[in-house]
């Protein structure tokens, strides 16, 4: 792979959608290290990956040839040389809402921000303060978090619902999603880019919770997602202006998932409302590892 002289290191912080294992060193039921995942992995391992094989962080590091594989920060058989090209912060099933967090046993957002800053002062002991200010300043960082605050925590447990409807949620979560990209920046981050939430409603757990008989895409969940992306994009955008101005890029995935779901074997697709195992609704867990034959 060509040696990438212009990012030097990717780091991600969030939720499954980057986890590349951290909840496999840290007190959760929420885990990926069983089989069927990882079954298109390397040696069909499950690594805490929460996929069939490379997750985004891990492609989007390949594509900008940093490396082809990232990380979890919490991997105690970490080499120095993948600290210093970046690692994964993210945790599966923690959210902006500290109590999603609470409720799936999951890392919180601030955490993964504290994670960074031990990481911070390691790099300054392999590479001195210097070289670890210059790969902050040139690394690309991901964050992707908020759909579990929603599936998890909003649309399953009263207690969210009876404190805020909708718009004042996301409001609610807007403003931790503001405070942790901004603290990102303060620590040193200077290329950040944020993902919106996909089309939580059309998510299988989703779909067979809210979707009603024929397992429609969850319409509440949806309407949800896009009114926070919509306000998510605005806020981000407006960081670049604020004092000190914030380079940060709002990443679209709801439209893209939306389009694959839509119009499926145009991307090569053939069943978009089911998970890959079990009867595809709902299971997640290790008490599905025996069905793994259906995959």
């Amino acid at each position: 792979m060509p040696e990438n002289v212009t990012v030097p290191a990717l780091i991600a912080f969030g939720d499954s959608i980057l986890d590349q294992g951290n909840n496999n060193y840290f007190p959760t039921f929420i885990r990926a290290n069983f089989p069927p995942y990882g079954m298109n992995f390397l040696g069909a391992r499950a690594t805490g990956r929460f996929t069939n094989a490379k997750t985004p962080t891990d492609l989007i590091a390949e594509k900008i040839k940093v490396k082809e594989y990232v990380s979890a920060y919490l991997n105690p058989f970490i080499q120095d040389q993948d600290m210093i090209t970046g690692v994964s912060f993210a945790s599966g099933a923690t959210g902006l809402d500290p109590l999603t967090s609470r409720i799936n046993s999951a890392i919180p957002m601030m955490d993964q921000l504290q994670m960074f800053s031990n990481y911070i002062r390691k790099l300054h002991v392999l590479l001195g303060k210097v070289e670890t200010g210059n790969i902050l300043n040139n690394s690309l960082f991901l964050v992707a978090t908020g759909s579990d605050d929603f599936v998890d925590n909003y649309f399953t447990y009263p207690i969210r619902k009876v404190q805020y409807d909708i718009p004042s949620y996301c409001n609610y979560l807007i403003s931790k999603a503001s405070t942790f990209v901004k603290e990102l920046h303060k620590l040193g981050a200077r290329r950040v880019v944020v993902f919106s939430l996909p089309a939580i409603g059309c998510m299988p757990t989703s779909r067979t919770l809210s979707g009603g008989k024929y397992r429609s895409c969850a319409s509440i969940y949806n309407k949800a997602a896009k009114f926070f992306n919509k306000k998510l994009s605005s806020e981000l955008y407006s960081l670049r202006f604020r004092n000190p101005p914030v380079k940060v890029v709002f990443a679209d995935i709801y439209t893209p998932m939306l389009d694959i779901i839509k119009n499926p074997q145009s991307y090569g697709f053939e069943i978009v409302d089911r998970g890959c195992c079990g009867t595809g609704e709902v299971e997640f867990s290790p008490h599905r590892k025996s069905i793994q034959d259906h995959c």
